[in-house]
């Protein structure tokens, strides 16, 4: 158990820590257990951010300037957990009440509230590499894991 998942219990990881289990899980089915173990609605999102190519993000390329919550795993002011649900805000079309500049002020401070492994995270997913970062975060993992059809949307069972 890490230090971060200790302080916060070990139901709580952070998606940083998930991704690990994912990325260090020996086969497909291991990789599908790890995300299906951890499913959250935060989760699916980002990673659908990242996968889903009829998703843009409302952000310039790259890196933006901010500076790394360098607090110890676990103390970070906010989680990525809970943080997702202002991700909208920075999808194409999704906010057009906000400017661009807004925009990526907030962004900014999301990344410099997170710790840094998430706000690494989050920045792979806008940047659509999550699977070049975590090994086996495939494309077919994770419509499996999810049960995505190929647009990235859960298929109901009958």
């Amino acid at each position: 158990m890490t230090a971060a998942s200790a302080t916060r219990g070990s139901n709580e990881l952070l998606f940083s820590e998930i991704l690990t289990k994912v990325n260090n899980a020996k086969d497909k089915a291991k990789k599908i257990a790890v995300l299906k173990q951890y499913d959250h609605p935060s989760l699916r999102m980002i990673i659908k951010g990242s996968f889903d190519p009829s998703i843009e993000w409302d952000l310039p390329e790259g890196t933006p300037p901010y500076m790394a919550n360098e607090a110890p795993a676990g103390t970070e002011h906010t989680i990525l957990k809970n943080d997702a649900k202002r991700l909208w805000h920075f999808i194409k079309g999704a906010d057009k009440n906000t400017t661009k500049t807004q925009k990526e002020t907030l962004f900014i401070q999301m990344l410099e509230g997170l710790h840094q492994d998430e706000a690494q995270l989050i920045l792979d997913a806008k940047n659509k590499k999550l699977h070049r970062v975590y090994k086996g975060l495939s494309e077919s993992v994770v419509k499996e894991a999810f049960g995505w059809n190929d647009l990235f949307v859960k298929v109901e069972q009958k």
